[in-house]
């Protein structure tokens, strides 16, 4: 049995969706268990990590996905926490050759997201894990329905204009389709690389 951990951070709700589309699509494949774990204020105090149980989890996973929006050209600060929190992980190489992938979410077309996935891609680089890439080709259309209508190779990107009305979150249809393309491209990743 390969197990996927997705760990993310969601301010209002949009990185939350990609999440639940990351997870939808690892379900897809045989054998496969899928866990989301959400980083909330809970886990910090007074700027640090506070949850070692999560960071357990995540060392008993294949795969580990990770997500975060992007704030101000990078990942919020509440994942930040938890990135130096796994920094004794990486004192013992606990992550090392897991399978590794990253998403993003921001509320304009470009927002600076690449910045969030080179962040997140650098992160496991330095665990010594193996990123996948992303799944689909772009097909050069900025529809709201079109796969990877953002053209990202290096892992996933979803954008929604902000609103300031309080409706609740949405994410256009291609960038969830191209987040559970990809939860299902790590997850058949990790059963291969799993049984060598």
């Amino acid at each position: 049995m390969t197990h996927v951990a997705i760990i993310y951070f969601s301010g209002n709700g949009h990185t939350h969706l990609m999440a639940e589309a990351v997870v939808a699509g690892a379900k897809q494949v045989s054998n496969t268990t899928v866990e989301l774990l959400r980083i909330t204020g809970d886990q910090i105090t007074q700027g640090r990590w506070r949850d070692d149980e999560m960071l357990q989890k995540l060392n008993q996973a294949d795969a580990i996905i990770f997500g975060s929006p992007t704030y101000m050209g990078g990942v919020a600060a509440q994942f930040k926490a938890f990135i130096d929190a796994a920094s004794s992980v990486w004192f013992t190489q606990g992550w090392k050759d897991k399978v590794a992938g990253g998403f993003t979410h921001s509320g304009s077309p470009s927002g600076d997201k690449q910045g969030t996935l080179l962040y997140l891609m650098v992160n496991a680089m330095q665990h010594c894990m193996v990123w996948i890439g992303g799944t689909d080709v772009n097909p050069s259309s900025d529809a709201p329905d079109a796969v990877n209508r953002l053209g990202s190779y290096a892992g996933v990107m979803g954008q929604t204009a902000p609103d300031m009305t309080g409706k609740p979150a949405e994410v256009h249809q291609g960038d969830l389709l191209t987040a559970q393309n990809y939860g299902k491209r790590i997850a058949e990743a990790a059963q291969r690389w799993k049984m060598g």
